[in-house]
């Protein structure tokens, strides 16, 4: 199986992976939230919601959210957690504008900030945050061990990191059905909702391709994590990891 580093939005163009994501984002962005709602069926909020009920065991006062796209966990975060700041960044300006207007139509300005950052060189001092998240962002990096890393960096001692994966169902029954739904129906719908061609086919060879269970969890600890778990919802298509730091 190739690695999932190397797989990459538009496949033989010559730009770097962080560049070949971010105008993929960029490009979907309109279509983003609704091709979410729809491939999901709706679900992707329970994952959210299991994920922000899971951090809500200790207090977070600041929390940063990577790859946050159009805000949707950072959002949730603020309006279930009483933190005091939530900071998203994203490589996709198209993406933290409708982001932005999000935030703002929930009348959270005051507490979450989106911006541009890059996932691997994190603009913020070590010792930050006291919770890092990512949801459905960590198939898209370029070196998962080294923004694992960066997390790791800037979280305080004791923080939290969390991450929201999409993972593939082991199950013999669910995963032809599952095989079909993401390699025929998505990326059909995708051409048509978002207009970009390859975008909606990337996606289900990344999750393929991205480390799941045991060896998403050896990645997190190799980045200096300790004790990370990983939690599957949904038979399998999705996957919770949590970790601390010491």
């Amino acid at each position: 199986m190739q690695d999932v580093e190397n797989i990459t939005p538009y496949g033989t163009d010559s730009r770097d992976k962080a560049e070949q994501v971010r105008e993929m984002f960029d490009a979907i962005a309109p279509a983003y939230d609704f091709m979410n709602r729809a491939m999901t069926f709706g679900i992707d909020r329970l994952w959210r919601r299991k994920a922000v009920k899971m951090l809500a065991s200790a207090h977070h006062d600041e929390i940063l959210d990577i790859a946050t796209g159009t805000g949707d966990l950072a959002i949730r975060m603020a309006g279930t957690l009483d933190p005091l700041s939530v900071v998203g960044v994203d490589l996709s300006e198209e993406m933290i504008e409708i982001g932005r207007r999000k935030v703002s139509d929930a009348k959270l300005n005051e507490v979450v900030t989106l911006g541009i950052g890059d996932c691997l060189l994190l603009p913020f001092p070590d010792s930050t945050f006291d919770a890092v998240t990512c949801a459905y962002g960590v198939r898209n990096f370029a070196d998962i061990e080294a923004g694992y890393r960066e997390m790791h960096r800037v979280l305080r001692p004791r923080g939290t990191v969390l991450i929201i994966e999409l993972s593939t169902p082991q199950s013999s029954v669910v995963r032809p059905f599952y095989n079909f739904y993401t390699r025929t129906v998505i990326p059909t719908i995708g051409r048509i909702v978002s207009k970009d061609v390859r975008a909606y086919s990337y996606l289900p060879e990344s999750i393929a391709a991205v480390p799941q269970g045991d060896a998403m969890c050896a990645l997190l600890s190799a980045a200096g994590f300790d004790a990370p778990r990983a939690i599957p919802l949904t038979f399998g298509t999705c996957t919770i990891y949590v970790a601390k730091k010491n």
